[in-house]
């Protein structure tokens, strides 16, 4: 899909990954901003007038991390339109669509997605399985076709036992997921208190299995909040700098971590 020279277009704040690979390629990336006041949507007008003549791939991620903004079918509709007009292939990465998100959407459900999109889906996020390499990407028979053509000069496959126990996992029933999703409503109330307790304002409504809360006006920069409490309460918290510059006041808490360990991290910055 993209040639060495060629650009791409990756999300500002995102997943680190998606530069990185881009990089490797010899790919030239292209930065699009997602901003709280646009609800980390992207900037439609902003992108218009971009000069896209060299831009063949864009990633985009919802539900979103490091945000937790959940995309609507109209924006996936918007993202498809664009592409189609652009002549651009839009890889979604959409692991954390069955976590804290009451409704999962895909872009492929939008009328003519499979022609200029590609989603991706990972069992680490939606079955707690991290470590099995387990994924699902998705589109139109010729773009599938092209990406086996590099995969099987990679890898063969995982271990045939990893195979049967995932099918299986992708058989569990309604319930399972709502007592996993329980889980993570736990979690998410305490890094909400541990939120609150560190000044921090996060947007109630987000999805997925993280936490993003914008730091006090009071903080000159996030590192002074994430290093006195790194030092003084022995808690790290993940800097939204680390994921674009649009980050840079925010900050990002993890819901894998277990309740006893989140409401320890509490009870320990409290102190501070």
């Amino acid at each position: 899909f993209v040639n060495p020279g060629e650009q791409v277009l990756v999300p500002n704040p995102g997943y680190p990954t998606y530069t990185s690979l881009s990089k490797i390629l010899g790919a030239e990336v292209i930065n699009y901003d997602l901003k709280e006041e646009d609800g980390w949507m992207p900037d439609f007008e902003a992108l218009e007038k971009m000069d896209l003549s060299r831009v063949k791939l864009m990633w985009t991620n919802y539900p979103n991390m490091p945000t937790g903004a959940n995309a609507t079918p109209e924006i996936y509709e918007r993202l498809v339109d664009f592409a189609r007009r652009k002549n651009i292939v839009i890889v979604n990465d959409n692991p954390y669509s069955f976590i804290l998100n009451d409704k999962p959407i895909s872009i492929l459900s939008v009328p003519g997605a499979k022609d200029c999109c590609i989603e991706f889906n990972s069992m680490s996020k939606s079955h707690n399985m991290p470590g099995w390499r387990i994924g699902m990407l998705a589109s139109n028979a010729e773009f599938v076709q092209w990406i086996l053509k590099v995969k099987s000069n990679i890898d063969s496959g995982m271990f045939r036992a990893m195979q049967l126990a995932a099918a299986t996992a992708l058989e569990a029933e309604a319930d399972w997921y709502e007592g996993n999703n329980e889980n993570y409503r736990n979690r998410r109330h305490l890094a909400g208190e541990i939120m609150k307790t560190l000044g921090c304002t996060y947007d109630e409504k987000q999805v997925g299995m993280f936490l993003w809360g914008k730091i006090p006006a009071s903080c000159k920069d996030v590192e002074e909040l994430t290093e006195k409490v790194l030092h003084e309460a022995r808690v790290f918290i993940t800097p939204g700098f680390i994921f674009g510059s649009n980050g840079a006041r925010y900050i990002r808490i993890s819901l894998c971590c277990k309740d006893n360990k989140l409401a320890e991290a509490l009870e320990r910055i409290k102190r501070i």
